[in-house]
């Protein structure tokens, strides 16, 4: 058995120990692997390419290079590129981010045939996350479940605006600012971040409590 696979990371060391791991399969597969090494040489080698030559499994590192010209910023964009135009295609996301956030808006966003925190991970749970994808299911690292978990009990409360008004908070955002940036009215922004310190329990604070909060809780750095 023959398994076709794209390798998207800037680290050619990276992929050539993910590419050394994947080679001890005990399924005894051969692996004919690729690699590009920005988000602009995989873009134009995903559209380039014709659904009966594509790959079967894609690796993408989350942070790349971004590719301005073209709108994708991300391993995250490029995922989607690929789930458009080669649906059957599996997708691995690693990544090096632990942020709750950033994990389920990847999950919700992209929702990845597996998706892997490089902290989490060795060579045998590589291997382990390679195999069950190969065989149609999906698999998450430890980190990953955990955050999903912890915010699909919060989702109705801490949803993507929500989640965006902390996030612009953590890198200084104002009220003003905010409301530029998710649409909403100043009166709006500061209806949610009240809402935003009753989900914390915060009784009494300001943009600060949030942020401090929201990072003890792992949601963002």
């Amino acid at each position: 058995m023959a398994v076709k696979i794209l390798f998207v990371d800037d680290h050619p060391s990276q992929i050539m120990g993910y590419k050394t791991i994947l080679s001890f399969n005990e399924q005894g597969i051969e692996l004919n692997i690729e690699e590009c090494h920005s988000c602009e040489e995989a873009y134009h080698r995903i559209t380039k390419a014709d659904t009966s030559g594509f790959f079967d499994m894609v690796f993408l590192d989350r942070s790349m290079p971004a590719y301005d010209e073209r709108g994708i910023h991300s391993g995250e964009d490029l995922a989607l590129l690929i789930k458009q135009q080669f649906p059957q295609t599996k997708i691995l996301i690693l990544t090096s981010h632990v942020e709750s956030f950033v994990i389920y808006d990847i999950v919700k966003k992209v929702n990845p045939e597996g998706l892997l925190i490089k902290s989490d991970f060795g060579g045998d749970e590589l291997l382990t996350a390679f195999t069950t994808v190969l065989e149609g299911g999906t698999y998450f690292s430890k980190t990953v479940e955990e955050s999903v978990k912890q915010l699909l009990t919060r989702q109705d409360y801490l949803d993507s605006v929500n989640r965006q008004i902390i996030t612009l908070l953590s890198k200084g955002f104002k009220t003003k600012s905010i409301a530029s940036e998710v649409k909403l009215t100043e009166s709006a922004v500061e209806k949610r971040k009240s809402k935003i310190r009753d989900i914390f329990c915060i009784d009494r604070g300001g943009d600060e409590d949030i942020i401090r909060e929201a990072r003890n809780q792992g949601l963002i750095t």
